[in-house]
């Protein structure tokens, strides 16, 4: 991963980091928490200049935020429904809910979730989904974007050779959301299975 990284970085400079995050927002298994750091230290050696490493990043992260909000807005409102209504334990009022919320608080929702780990790539598919408008979602995306995206390349430019130390940390915090995640979906589940079961009790009477 990280010869790979090295050799765009070294080929395309600054832009060859921006490029790298814009592919980790459309695949997520390219973890940011390596590639930001890594280009803040290959910028402490003198090899990118610093302020270029953090707009080119940032750059990076819009162009992927918005190819998965056109993800979103071509899939459309009827379409997500349609998959909905074919998904078991999914209900359609589950999915209205969530846009229904979504829509009350979309605009925290994009801006912060572009700093927290697997949600920041995902976020921007619902966004599309509802059409928040364009300028409104360029906005919030850019300005998430850019506080991630400094704290994580700075601390690669001061901690120099150390800059995995970086990885380390951040991937506690992933593993923590994860597990929060599957704990959420297991509960969603066993409240969907407890639903169903009650409705085929109270049929049989």
């Amino acid at each position: 991963m990280t010869d790979w990284l090295v050799g765009l970085m070294e080929t395309l400079g600054a832009p060859g980091a921006g490029l790298a995050i814009a592919l980790e927002n459309l695949f997520p298994p390219l973890p940011s928490e390596v590639i930001l750091p890594l280009s803040g230290f290959t910028a402490s050696r003198g090899e990118m200049d610093l302020l270029n490493v953090l707009v080119w990043t940032t750059l990076g992260s819009v162009v992927g935020a918005l190819a998965l909000y056109w993800v979103g807005a071509l899939l459309g409102r009827e379409r997500v429904l349609a998959l909905a209504a074919r998904l078991p334990l999914v209900k359609v009022s589950d999915i209205e809910k969530t846009e229904a919320w979504f829509q009350r608080h979309g605009r925290k929702t994009i801006f912060f979730g572009r700093m927290i780990p697997v949600f920041r790539s995902l976020i921007s598919v619902p966004a599309g989904v509802g059409r928040m408008p364009l300028p409104t979602f360029t906005l919030l995306t850019t300005a998430g974007s850019l506080i991630w995206n400094t704290i994580f390349v700075l601390a690669g430019y001061f901690l120099g050779e150390n800059w995995s130390l970086v990885e380390a940390y951040a991937g506690i915090g992933t593993n923590v959301v994860i597990a929060m995640v599957v704990v959420a979906v297991l509960v969603f589940v066993g409240v969907r299975l407890a639903e169903r079961r009650k409705s085929r009790h109270a049929s049989r009477r």
